[in-house]
């Protein structure tokens, strides 16, 4: 169905890097370190929709990174009533980032469908995550070569589903909207932020989130050779 299309733009979290599984793993590695005593998965139960919120808070630009960082984890700490300083969030904080990207677990299939891709099509990354850690985790995970172009919210100033960073991504590729297709998670910022600026986009539902009719949608991703 989409054969025709020449780029292909991937988110890179929750799309081809398991994000849930290594921040998961971090978690675990920094409570360790610190002497936490919290039982991890109820941490996470906790902790995931409320990261969640904060960075659909942060998508929309109404709040800041750091604030983003610090509040996660406060809220969630606050929760589970657990005491915990403000000093020590921010190092927690600060660990988080520091080890996200030791841990490089990929989805099932990801190498695979890369080096399918890779002889026909361009491929590249549109990201909202950190600078400082999505590039760590592309070259850790063994990833980075398969794309030409890697686009971060961070240098363009906005984020997805701003259509400012789709306008960056496509001038950096050298690309049109009708010859690209971007493939990704998240409903809002992947799907309807490509599809608003005039870009086909395919969703990588792994969550079997509900999904409008007219969304092309896959739930592993060596499906792709269903469409390219």
């Amino acid at each position: 169905m989409y054969q025709h299309k020449k780029h292909l733009f991937f988110d890179l979290d929750h799309t081809l890097w398991d994000f849930d599984k290594n921040s998961a793993l971090t978690f675990e590695k920094i409570f360790k370190i610190n002497n936490i005593q919290v039982n991890l998965e109820e941490f996470l139960k906790v902790y995931m929709p409320i990261n969640l919120a904060y960075w659909k808070l942060y998508r929309e630009e109404k709040i800041d990174k750091n604030s983003l960082r610090f509040a996660r984890l406060k809220d969630a700490f606050d929760a589970l009533e657990i005491q915990t300083s403000t000093r020590l969030i921010y190092k927690l904080s600060d660990e988080y980032i520091t080890y996200l990207s030791t841990f490089n677990h990929l989805f099932e299939g990801t190498i695979q469908i890369l080096d399918y891709l890779k002889p026909n099509y361009t491929l590249h990354i549109i990201t909202n995550g950190f600078k400082e850690v999505q590039h760590g985790k592309l070259n850790k995970s063994g990833i980075a070569h398969y794309f030409e172009t890697v686009t971060n919210s961070e240098m363009v100033g906005v984020k997805k589903p701003n259509p400012k960073i789709f306008k960056h991504a496509l001038s950096v590729a050298k690309a049109s909207p009708d010859e690209s297709l971007m493939i990704g998670d998240n409903l809002e910022a992947d799907i309807l932020g490509a599809v608003n600026f005039g870009i086909d986009a395919l969703c990588f539902n792994y969550h079997k989130d509900s999904i409008p009719q007219h969304i092309d949608s896959i739930d592993e991703l060596l499906d792709l050779k269903r469409y390219l």
